[in-house]
């Protein structure tokens, strides 16, 4: 029998302490038969904008489609370029394919694992469009240096915060920097919902007008299609849903934070054992807490054996992904990224973990390296 009983994440945890609150919500949407859009959505909408400091908010479908609208938004397209990190969820590389423009990689920082802003130099050629800077695993990539090479280069920089709910940098919001902030709420992000559910956050009016209308099919009013656009709607449960955790988000980062100073405190005298690293500007949210070790299979087989679930985030970069084989990159095109994928291992993080479920985890990797 397992000495420990640890998931990776809890959501039915999360779920049973704000229960009758979810219930109260997901009913009144129900009752009032506002499922798509609607005031519920529009609520969180609302909300969202003003918990990121943005002037507007436009709730999609799911971080996917908040990537490849905002893409389309700016005008991205075939021909063009879009510098993407090599470490990231394929969603990122896939929005600029499903645009119709083309990824191209960069590798990431040695400390940090976000992208690196002097391989992002080198990757800039004329057909380069947009930059989009993804805050991996909850910490922001520096926002400083790399918008002011988008800056300097004339790209549009866009920002993938899937990860990174209430993430700041420089002691700002995130959207005080680029164009757009791109958000999911997948179920198990920091501000997740129940089901699929996405939204932009910008400062820019013509902007936000424009998303507004080609998630909705290129319309300004009913049957009036200014455009083509597509399907991608924030429905009024998940809106509903959304607006009852904001509530609790703040409260949610502070716990995670705890575990990540107790996983910080009781592991980093480890040989072989490489906590997380950040920029000291950077307002790290911690969706997932990745170290990185010398023997990885054997710490992940381990703790599993031990009763405590883990997770890769991720085992395969994007350069040396099947679906972008034809690109034929190879580990020295990417050394960085390449050698992450292979040590990377992430350890139960989520609000609901507690101090006694903390420090039986950081037990159990002291276990495995004694």
């Amino acid at each position: 029998m397992a000495k420990y009983d640890i998931p990776f994440g809890d959501l039915k945890g999360q779920y049973r302490k704000i229960q009758p609150e979810i219930d109260a919500a997901i009913k009144k949407v129900i009752e009032a038969s506002a499922f798509i859009g609607g005031p519920f959505a529009r609520e969180f909408e609302e909300s969202f904008a003003d918990f990121c400091a943005a002037e507007y908010c436009v709730g999609v479908g799911n971080g996917t489609d908040a990537l490849f609208i905002a893409l389309r938004a700016l005008g991205i397209g075939p021909g063009d370029e879009v510098l993407v990190p090599a470490m990231t969820f394929v969603a990122t590389g896939e929005a600029v394919s499903m645009a119709g423009a083309k990824p191209v990689f960069v590798d990431v920082d040695p400390l940090t694992g976000i992208m690196s802003a002097e391989d992002l130099c080198k990757k800039i050629t004329p057909a380069s469009k947009a930059v989009i800077a993804v805050h991996l695993y909850g910490c922001p990539a520096d926002l400083n240096s790399i918008g002011k090479i988008a800056c300097d280069n004339d790209l549009f920089l866009i920002q993938d915060a899937a990860q990174a709910h209430g993430a700041t940098f420089d002691g700002k919001a995130l959207s005080a920097f680029g164009d757009c902030v791109c958000y999911s709420f997948y179920p198990g992000k920091n501000l997740g919902a129940y089901g699929d559910a996405g939204a932009i956050v910008t400062q820019n009016t013509a902007l936000a007008e424009y998303m507004r209308k080609f998630a909705n099919h290129g319309r300004k009013g009913k049957y009036d299609h200014q455009f083509e656009g597509v399907n991608s709607r924030l429905d009024g449960i998940q809106g509903a849903v959304l607006s009852v955790k904001l509530k609790y988000l703040t409260q949610w980062t502070a716990d995670r934070r705890a575990v990540a100073e107790i996983y910080k405190r009781e592991l980093s005298s480890i040989e072989g054992l490489t906590l997380p690293n950040s920029e000291s500007r950077a307002g790290h949210v911690y969706h997932l807490y990745v170290i990185r070790c010398d023997r990885r299979d054997q710490l992940q087989n381990f703790l599993t054996e031990s009763g405590i679930a883990t997770g890769l985030h991720y085992p395969v970069a994007l350069p040396f992904m099947e679906a972008y084989s034809s690109y034929g990159h190879t580990p020295d095109d990417f050394p960085v990224a390449y050698e992450m994928q292979g040590t990377i291992l992430s350890l139960p993080m989520y609000a609901e973990l507690g101090q006694k479920k903390a420090m039986q985890v950081c037990e159990a990797v002291k276990d495995s390296y004694r």
